[in-house]
This record gives C-alpha cells, structure tokens and sequence, in this order.
C-alpha cells in the first residue's frame, strides 16, 4: 500500500505536536488548539508564506444567540425579503488558559463583525517581532480562526428562517503571540513571539533539518456518507432559480449542497492528505479539542488582504474541469475564456466586489489589477485581482464587515440572494463558505480565505463526523445537469480524504498549479475625485451649494461604483436606501418634495436593483413627480430606475422575449439624441435585466437607443431633463459607459 511523504509545514507542525510544542502536550505553554495556514503549491504572487500557530494562552468564541426566531411569511425567492438595520447584539466569550484548562474571563457584546474586532485591540499586547520587511504577515501579536457564513445575521440587513441551534459555535478566535513563517520563495523558517522557552526549542528541531513524516496509507471507511438532497431534487432546485432570475428577481445565486458521514481518520491526518492531493494557496486548519471543533480547508480564495491600507481581494468565478494533458488544458481554458456563461458570471462577481471595496475605499482607488486563469489540482478557475486603498476614518475591519460573505459564495444583488439561499438551501450554512484567516489590531492588517473546499468535523463521543459543502453559481444560462457535476467534482477531493469515496473515484482530471494572464477590460481613471456620503438617516441630509448628487439606492449590489464614478467626476453622491421603511413612508406623502426643496440636489439618479419598479416605492414616485414636472431637477433612471420611468410614462413592463441578460455586454445603437450626443452610434454595454419596457412609442419620453433585438435600452424626455437607460454604464464591461453618466451631469436643472 502507498506511504505518502510530508514536508513543510504540515509536516512540521506533525513533529511539533510529537515534541509537546503545539497540541495536546504544550499545555506548559498554552493551550491545545492547532491554528495552522497553509500555502500550498509553487510559489505566486498569492502564495508566499506558511504561517504556524503556537499555542495560545487566550481565545475567544461566538455562539448563536438564544433569541427567539423571527417567523416570516416572506418567500426571498419571490422577491419577497424585510429590510432590518437594528440587529440584537451577540457576545463573544472571552476564554484564557490557565492551569491547564480554557476558563471564561469575559464577555463582548457587538452588532457588527467591526465592532467585535475593534474590542479585541484591547485584548492584543502592543509588541513588534519583525519589521514588516515581508508583506502580507504579521509583524506582532495577533488574531487568527473563522467566522462561519452565519455571521451574516449581522452584515446582511435581513433576518435568517434557518439560523444554527442556540449555543452552536459560529466564529471561534485565538490571540497568538508566538508563530512559525515559512517562506516559500527563501525556503526557510523563522520563529517570532515572546515566549523564549518555546522559540528556542522550536529553532532547535528547525536546526536538525529533514523536516518531513510519513502518512500512512489512508484507512477504509465503512460508513456511508450521506447527501443532504439528491442529484434530481439538485436539478429541481436549479430550475427553480432559474425561473426566479427569468422573473427578475436576482441575477445569480450559489446554491450548495452538502455531505455528511462518519470520519475514520483524525481531522489533521486529513488536512495533511489534502496538503498532498489539493495544494491550495489558502489551506488551513483550525481545531479546538474540548470543543470538539475541527476544520479542514484547502481553500484557493482571497476574501480580503491588507497591507498598510491596501485593500485587496481576488474573486473566483468561472470554472471548467482540467484536462488530462497539456493539450486538452490549453482548450479547457480556451473553452472557459470564450464561454458566455463562464465570462458573464465572473463580470457580475467583479462588478460585485468592486461595489463591496467602495464602501470604505478612496474613490478613483478600485480598480482592477489583474486577470487570471488560475488552474488547481482538478479544476481551472477564472480570478480577478482588485484593489482599493481605505478611505480616512474606515479600517480593514469595516472592509470585512462590507464584503463578508464573499459574492462568489452567494451571488447578487446579495442581500437579496443570502435571503433566498436561506429560504432554498433551508439550513444554516455553518462555516462552508465562511472565512477564516488572521488581523493584527497594531497594523490593522489582515489576511482572510473563504472557506470552500472544507471539511468541518465535530466530535461526538470519541468519533468525528464531518459535513463537506459544495456548490456553484446558477445564472440564467445554467445547464441544471453540468451543474449537477460541477458540484460534485469540486467536492470530491475532499470526500476522497474523508474515505467516503473510493480512492479510485474521479469526476476530474489532475495537473499542476498554473497562472494564465489575461486582458483587463476596463480600469477607471477618474480626473476629479470628490466623496459619497452613505445616508442611514434622512435626517442627518444636509443642503449643498452645488454639484451634489442624490442617489437611490434600491438594494442593488452595484449601486456604489455608480456612486464612485460620479464622485470620481468631481460630484458630492449622497446615497440613500430606497427600500427601508423610510424611504416608504417618504414615498406615501408628499414629504419627499418638502425633502428635496430642503437638499437641493443638483441631480437626481434612480438606481438598479433586484424585482419590479412597484418594489421600491419611493423611486416610482419621484419618477412620477418629475414626469409631472412637479421635481424640476435632472433625473437619471438605471435598470430599474429607467423602467420606474418608462412605467410612469405609459409603457408596459415585460419578461424579455429572448431571455435574461445578466452580465453581458450587448451592442446598442443610439440615434445620437439625449445622453448620446457625445457617444459613439454603436456601443457595448452591460445588461443586468429579465424584464423591459415595451409598447407604443410614447410622444413626451422617447427611446433613444435599442439592442440589437430592437429591445428598448433608453429614453430620453421631450422637453425636460429626464433621461434613463436599462444597461449598466458603470459595469466593468461597458465600453464608454462612463460618458454617459458626463452627459448627465452637464444637464442643468430647470429649478
């Protein structure tokens, strides 16, 4: 039978548990939770550095709140979702190691993921072991575990039907004051902390070199796993969300599925054999033995980085299965750049993220960096590179409460997508699809993954058992079968450690880790920069003197990189929810003139987002009021915000006859009027949309531009400054978009 040899830092951390310098025996020096990351494969720009955890002498743990579930009659899938900002604090317990036991010392209560991190400072010595010489890892004390999906009870505005039990775990977080970094480019290791007993035991096992072991020939699991649905009710499931996108609900949504089974192995064998067979630059593993809490991850994904206050992330979206040799490689990745699917999906996740950064980045800062094939032991992935640079005041700890949960993982617009996978997935998601990484308080540096390709075990008795998710991104172009086995080979490396699949079972073939460049479609340079304003309050709007812009936000995952290109041409962007109970009760009066005649806005912009104009009352009724030239000010109407206007205008709203169009570029031709003077006749842009307006041509507010389905894609108003498109200008796909939102902003309003 095959004896499989470790090294580096999984191997390591095996002779460091045998010396009693992590695990069980260190308990002279902390306690016996194992914190590991590791970069696995070649070297990259992603993959540098192996961080290995000593033991720690403090933790802290979050657990479901014993709050009584909020049972709602609303159907996500239906569009149907309530807004709630107030969210019930949860508390994180603060534990210490003292004579060889975790005892409580204290509680933390917060709201958000950057309220509990912003109390840990407190909690964090104020030391400095290196000198920052290597970016990316820490350079002092700092904190590193998970956070598990569910902590989006308090970074998505929406309350959950299938929260976790009462007391389950759902972020778990060490202060670590003694660590290992491996770097991968010098191929060497170097100890930092305070404890010196420990350093120099450490350093002296580290001098004897040959740091490698043995596994053991993976054992034979009787025990079947068990899938939480079926390949068919898979395929249901699918064309229900399909059929949702087609009613204009959502765009995307990731839909996992999940297996479960009885473990053989102890969860670290398992992580070291997934170090082995699915190096992955972002793998780890975490476990907390009184607990009875393991995970196992060998994730490829970037959430968020970092740096002295550059941020960075690097979606995934887009997958194709690797070929069996060099040749069928090459057309693999072929196939997935030309396919429309594939390249959609993955712009809409840029889109995604780029909003995500702008809400605490520089405007003009976000832009794309670079644009990859990432290619995996069974799988090639499309990757975008994104960077932004915080914004005075905002800290990498409101850049996480911002973008978690990654889109890749849910989809968009996301808020309304995290209700729906709560309502179709019907169970909490635990910490598949979480994150897991590390933040250094003193910097404000961080590093975090998201967890796919994740085992996380329990411990009941003397056995695990281990849950595996896996899932893929549905769009309107989703073919419910390939689906099907998408899922399933991007699950299988991790079922086949487990023992629950024959080592003889493959969905997919195998390669190395490669990097393909590819062309950036779009960067945005922006000449003026001035700032956005994110109202949560209309009572704290306060009147300008000029160039400011009021932005309605209608719960759309886009709505800020129109707010960061407006800004970026020299405009003050007040942004305010168009679909809170504020924003309704404003609708329902004429308040809103009173409101407007107080800002004195210089224009006006009715934003995208998911469902029907009739969702968002308040942009329906500004529509109205400015159609009835009772608002005199310059109004730009987005995807939803145009079809509010052609609504109001007499026109009927309609399922596209040829099918949704979710982030793909669409040739227009315009007839050079309204916005289009300035433009090009012929022009790509990005659609977002399953509905349009349609009907008899209406005299007062025209159609200006059209696709090439003769699909109407604007209107312009006879007389007044009312214009509106269904594309989305501001996507990275669109070509000139940004000209059209210049055009707006020269109108002048007739107040």
């Amino acid at each position: 039978m095959r004896v499989s040899t470790l090294d580096g830092v999984p191997a390591l951390a095996a002779k460091l548990i045998d010396a009693g310098l992590i695990g069980g025996g260190a308990f002279s020096f902390g306690g016996p939770d194992l914190v590991i990351f590791n970069s696995g494969g070649p070297v990259t720009h992603l993959a540098q550095h192996s961080i290995l955890c000593g033991p720690s002498n403090k933790r802290i743990i979050v657990k479901q709140p014993e709050n009584k579930k909020v049972v709602s009659s609303n159907k996500p899938m239906n569009g149907e979702i309530e807004i709630i900002y107030d969210k019930t604090p949860f508390i994180a317990e603060v534990e210490e190691w003292r004579h060889g036991c975790w005892y409580h010392l204290d509680i933390i209560s917060a709201t958000s993921i950057t309220e509990l991190l912003e109390k840990l400072n407190q909690l964090t010595p104020n030391e400095m072991f290196n000198d920052g010489s290597k970016k990316h890892i820490p350079t002092g004390p700092f904190w590193a575990g998970a956070l598990s999906y569910d902590m989006i009870q308090w970074t998505q505005p929406i309350s959950l039907q299938s929260i976790p039990k009462s007391g389950k775990i759902i972020t778990i977080l060490w202060l670590i004051e003694d660590f290992i970094i491996y770097s991968k480019n010098d191929e060497d290791y170097t100890v930092f902390g305070s404890n010196k007993e420990w350093k120099k035991r450490v350093e002296m096992i580290l001098s004897r070199g040959n740091i490698s072991c043995e596994l053991p020939p993976i054992k034979i699991n009787n025990s079947k796993e068990i899938s939480d649905i079926s390949d068919l009710d898979h395929i249901k499931k699918i064309n229900e969300i399909k059929s949702s996108i087609t009613d204009g609900i959502f765009y995307q949504v990731n839909f996992g599925r999940f297996w479960t089974g009885e473990l053989v192995e102890e969860p670290f064998t398992i992580f070291q054999r997934l170090t082995l067979e699915n190096p992955a630059p972002f793998s780890l593993f975490l476990e907390a033995p009184d607990l009875g809490l393991a995970i196992a991850s060998c994730s490829p994904e970037t959430l968020l980085r970092c740096n002295q206050g550059k941020l960075y992330t690097a979606p995934i979206k887009g997958t194709v299965n690797r070929g069996k040799n060099k040749s069928e490689d090459l057309a693999m990745i072929a196939s997935m750049i030309a396919d429309i699917k594939e390249r959609s999906e993955h712009r809409m996740l840029v889109d995604l993220m780029r909003n995500d950064l702008s809400a605490v980045c520089k405007v003009g800062s976000v832009n794309i960096s670079r644009f990859d094939v990432e290619s995996y032991a069974n799988v090639h992935h499309l990757v975008s590179h994104i960077e932004g640079e915080l914004i005075d005041g905002k800290s990498s700890y409101d850049a996480l409460n911002s973008i978690f949960p990654g889109g890749s993982i849910t989809g968009c617009p996301r808020t309304m997508v995290c209700g729906v996978i709560d309502e179709i997935e019907n169970k909490n998601r635990s910490f598949w699809t979480g994150s897991a990484g590390w933040f250094q308080p003193s910097s404000g540096d961080c590093s975090w993954n998201i967890l796919i390709r994740t085992l996380e075990a329990t411990r009941v008795g003397k056995i695990w058992h281990g849950s595996v998710g896996a899932g893929g991104g549905i769009t309107i172009r989703s073919e419910p079968g390939n689906e099907v086995k998408e899922t399933i080979w991007k699950s299988q490396a991790i079922r086949k450690a487990c023992a629950w699949l024959p080592q003889d079972f493959d969905n997919s073939n195998s390669g190395n880790l490669e990097k393909t460049s590819l062309e950036i479609e779009n960067r945005f340079l922006y000449p003026n920069p001035n700032s956005i304003n994110i109202i949560t309050s209309i009572d704290d709007l306060t009147p300008q003197l000029s160039n400011q812009v009021l932005l309605i936000d209608n719960l759309d995952s886009f709505t800020l990189n129109i707010a960061h290109a407006v800004a970026g041409l020299g405009f003050k962007v007040n942004v305010i929810n168009g679909r809170d109970n504020q924003a309704n009760k404003l609708a329902e009066s004429d308040e809103i003139i009173d409101l407007l005649q107080k800002l004195a806005p210089s224009h006006i912009i009715l934003g995208p987002g998911p469902g029907r104009p009739n969702d968002s009352k308040i942009t329906m009724k500004i529509a109205n009021l400015a159609l009835h030239e009772l608002i005199k000010i310059p109004i730009l109407g987005v995807c939803l915000g145009h079809q509010a206007l052609g609504l109001n205008s007499g026109y009927d709203l309609i399922k596209d006859p040829f099918g949704a169009v979710h982030g793909t570029p669409v040739m227009c031709q315009n007839d050079g009027s309204g916005l289009f003077k300035i433009s090009n006749k012929s022009n790509s842009y990005v659609r977002y949309n399953s509905l349009l307006i349609t009907g008899d041509v209406k005299e007062e507010m025209a159609p200006n531009i059209f696709d090439e389905n003769g699909a109407i894609m604007g209107l312009r108003h006879k007389s007044l400054p009312i214009h509106s498109v269904q594309f989305h200008p501001e996507s990275i796909g669109s070509s000139n978009g940004i000209k059209i939102f210049m055009a707006f902003l020269q109108l002048q309003s007739d107040a």
